[in-house]
């Protein structure tokens, strides 16, 4: 696509840009989009960062960044155009008339400017009253906010408020990067534009679903960061929610933001509550301790650095999940997420529930049920799992389980993976929010997480402990044995 395709041009404002999130993903992100033509020509890319740099440093930090987080080979012209759209404005996001330094900095005469927050919430606040103290935000300008927004329901709403007094919710883009991948949004096309699955998507074919996103790290010394909002805030509120909904709701009738996100709320807010009368039933949480990884050593979450030794934080969950409505009435949804687990992996499996008659006895006294498998990460694909007949001449039928494997990789070999964020910047220089989550569905899932977190304070029971590079704590295997089921590993 050419830039005479693309979208008007917009200034894109990274607050935060020397930050750890902005190096990896969010700049590699737009350089990308750049190779493939997508960001119009006369937009320009502003760093705002509270280091004083001039325009040459910041320009020699990015290239560094670039060479370092992009995986292909560097593409020379590009870089040029590229590097040429940066500008860069030393910021103190708390000092109000500092906003006035970064007016001076923005261009006049572009039809949209797009504020990327990439700093803490508690900071998105402060960023908009002082873009409009410094007459900043026009009723075209989009603000782009990171999650998780808040630590709970409370929170959530106030730091929502603060950005709904300047941004109206058509201006505003929450990203959940689990929203950008290709297996997820492969989910729509899997369910809705297949037969074999949109008539069998329901309590009557399918026994249950099993959700696992697995990280073979720790903490990777966000020791602050991490202790105050633990795998249920940090994994399960967003990431795994967002995932659940996808797979869960209602067709919708088209593929607008509107229609997207009015469905997946619905699965939100029907999910049963768990509380301090269920908990013990419906949830395990777990920390890792020490334990090895790929046979070497590696600390508890007690014994990393600068921890706390009396911390109850989780680094691990695990859910028995239950939609209370016509279609997914009696389907548990098994949700699975942790650290130190033995390697990085997240993929959904859904169960098909097994033939009610078995003609092939003879070969296999119990047929398998066919099993889904959506593999998010690393190797993206989607496979299924079925019986087939063994070829040869013999008179006794035999049968087997074989795959059919769609490997992303194998399949399109041609096809670079688009990461997440290339997909969501450019929704939202697009102006396309179906991607991004509702404050609705925000508040919904605190609803429902706050419930559990509140439990576990009632309860005070300390989180099970599992060696680290294992798949968590005994006990979530019991969660899952007892409804006579087990995770898939």
């Amino acid at each position: 696509m050419s830039n005479l395709d693309c979208q008007s041009a917009s200034e894109i404002v990274i607050f935060g840009a020397l930050g750890d999130l902005s190096r990896r993903k969010l700049l590699p992100a737009l350089y990308q989009l750049e190779v493939c033509g997508l960001i119009n020509k006369d937009s320009r890319i502003v760093g705002a960062a509270r280091p004083k740099h001039n325009i040459e440093e910041f320009k020699n930090i990015v290239l560094e960044n670039l060479t370092t987080f992009v995986k292909e080979t560097i593409d020379e012209e590009v870089l040029a155009r590229f590097i040429n759209r940066l500008v860069y404005q030393e910021l103190d996001f708390k000092e109000i008339n500092s906003f006035n330094n970064l007016s001076d900095a923005l261009a006049d005469g572009n039809d949209t400017r797009v504020y990327y927050f990439s700093t803490p919430p508690a900071l998105y606040g402060d960023i908009c009253k002082g873009l409009d103290h410094a007459n900043l935000i026009t009723d075209a300008d989009r603000v782009v906010m990171e999650k998780p927004i808040g630590h709970s329901l409370e929170s959530s709403i106030e730091i929502n408020n603060q950005v709904s007094e300047y941004f109206i919710e058509n201006q505003t883009y929450r990203i959940d990067h689990y929203l950008g991948k290709e297996t997820v949004l492969n989910l729509l096309v899997l369910r809705f534009a297949n037969s074999l699955f949109t008539n069998n998507w329901d309590r009557n074919s399918i026994d249950h679903v099993q959700i696992t996103v697995a990280e073979s790290v720790g903490i990777e010394g966000r020791w602050g960061f991490y202790d105050e909002a633990g795998q249920l805030r940090d994994m399960v509120q967003n990431h795994l929610l967002q995932i659940l909904s996808l797979l869960a709701m209602e067709p919708p009738a088209d593929l607008s933001a509107e229609s997207v996100r009015a469905e997946k709320l619905k699965v939100v807010k029907a999910l049963k509550a768990i509380n301090r009368e269920n908990i013990k039933d419906k949830v395990i949480r777990g920390q890792y301790s020490d334990g090895f990884l790929n046979g070497v050593s590696v600390p508890g979450y007690l014994n990393e650095e600068g921890a706390n030794a009396n911390s109850n934080t989780e680094t691990f969950v695990a859910i028995k999940a239950e939609i209370d409505n016509w279609r997914w009435k009696g389907v548990p949804f098994y949700l699975r997420t942790g650290k130190r687990m033995p390697k990085k992996h997240s993929e959904i499996v859904v169960h098909f529930k097994q033939q009610p008659h078995n003609i092939f006895k003879d070969s296999h006294s119990d047929l398998p049920a066919n099993k889904l498998t959506i593999r998010l990460q690393p190797d993206e694909g989607v496979e299924l799992q079925m019986m087939n007949k063994i070829p040869g001449i013999a008179s006794q039928m035999r049968i087997q389980e074989n795959k059919l494997d769609l490997s992303f990789s194998d399949t399109y070999n041609d096809e670079r993976v688009v990461d997440a964020y290339e997909r969501l910047m450019l929704e939202v220089l697009n102006g396309n929010q179906s991607l991004f989550v509702s404050r609705d569905e925000v508040e919904a899932a605190w609803i429902w997480a706050d419930s559990i977190i509140e439990a576990w304070k009632t309860t005070n029971e300390a989180p099970k402990p599992y060696a680290a590079g294992s798949w968590g704590p005994v006990s979530s295997i019991s969660l899952i044995a007892r409804d006579d089921r087990q995770w898939v590993e």
